[in-house]
């Protein structure tokens, strides 16, 4: 079965760090050519894309992380990662990640919580 798998959340302090990793398992076509984002949804919100990587390392994010926020890729482990830094109570979400072109099922997604 194809999946992407999302782990590393937790509970951290504001101004802290967190490292996501999100890897994928089964028979993946052309994941190294695949543009991935990292998304999160907050209770009562939708969901949310708040960065994004394309196949030759191009990265995009949201302005609410933009410059806390590292996306970045191994295409032979199969990974992508958030590295997350600076973290304010408003970034306390459920991540995901997922392609953002023709997405698989979502996943169950990292649980990441702030506190002030």
């Amino acid at each position: 079965q194809v999946q992407l798998a999302e782990s590393g959340g937790g509970l951290v302090q504001a101004g802290g760090s967190l490292r996501l990793s999100c890897a994928a398992s089964g028979s993946i076509f052309g994941f190294g050519v695949r543009t991935v984002g990292w998304y999160r949804q907050a209770p009562g919100k939708q969901r949310e894309l708040v960065a994004h990587i394309d196949y030759g390392g191009t990265t995009n994010y949201a302005d609410s992380v933009k410059g806390r926020f590292t996306i970045s890729r191994d295409n032979a482990k199969k990974m992508v990662n958030l590295q997350m830094n600076s973290l304010k109570p408003e970034d306390t979400a459920v991540y995901y990640c997922n392609f953002v072109r023709a997405p698989l099922t979502w996943g169950q997604g990292t649980q990441v919580t702030v506190s002030s």
